[in-house]
């Protein structure tokens, strides 16, 4: 009996602790990424998971950071391992929890930079795969600026698809859900409106534009 209650002094010791060293590491983690220095980041947030596998949070910025840096790199082979990692960490987290908004948000966009270097019926599966994903980060958070963006992404590159791609597409793929334009603009637009820091919006917004002239 001495035993166990000896036991119990040091957990409840040493539980405060370590909710503090992750709320520690998750500030550090959130620093680096505003400096911007995403490598640092994307290490601290890494120190959580060693700490709280199952930290939703961490699990969602990894991935996002292992898309942002993946698309940075030059070397292939680096470039599929941040990719796969991207799609992984996505996957974990939601497993946890299938509605979370940001979860499904940044699986979108790991299958989005997975998907580059796809052809034929793999990059057509997972363009639909991002449309569900990103439908799903919407529904979950209508305020979500990223998901939002996404979705502008997504209908700008396929509405962009000429009439012998769409035929084709339809033909041996069973076709993609709908896309246009000017659905891009307002999902682009929406994502401003939620936020006006997002930079990378304003540039897409801007091409998204110039196209419709």
């Amino acid at each position: 009996m001495k035993a166990i209650l000896v036991g119990l002094f040091y957990l409840l010791i040493l539980l405060p602790a370590t909710g503090q060293d992750i709320s520690v590491l998750l500030k550090e983690a959130d620093m680096q990424e505003y400096l911007p220095n995403e490598k640092a980041a994307f290490a601290k947030y890494k120190e959580v998971l060693k700490l709280q596998p199952t930290n939703q949070y961490a699990l969602n910025k990894c991935s996002e950071l292992c898309s942002r840096i993946g698309k940075r790199q030059t070397n292939a082979k680096l470039i599929e391992d941040y990719f796969s990692a991207a799609k992984a960490y996505a996957g974990i987290a939601l497993k946890i929890n299938p509605a979370n908004s940001e979860s499904n948000c940044v699986m979108a966009i790991a299958l989005g930079r997975t998907s580059l270097n796809r052809s034929g019926k793999e990059k057509i599966n997972s363009a639909k795969e991002i449309k569900k994903y990103v439908d799903a980060a919407i529904k979950n958070d209508p305020k979500n600026f990223k998901a939002w963006h996404v979705l502008g992404r997504w209908n700008y590159e396929i509405s962009n698809l000429n009439l012998f791609e769409r035929s084709a597409v339809k033909i041996f793929y069973g076709g993609l859900p709908d896309a246009s334009l000017s659905e891009s603009i307002r999902a682009f637009e929406k994502s401003q409106s939620i936020t006006d820091g997002f930079i990378l919006n304003y540039y897409e917004l801007a091409k998204a534009y110039k196209r419709n002239d």
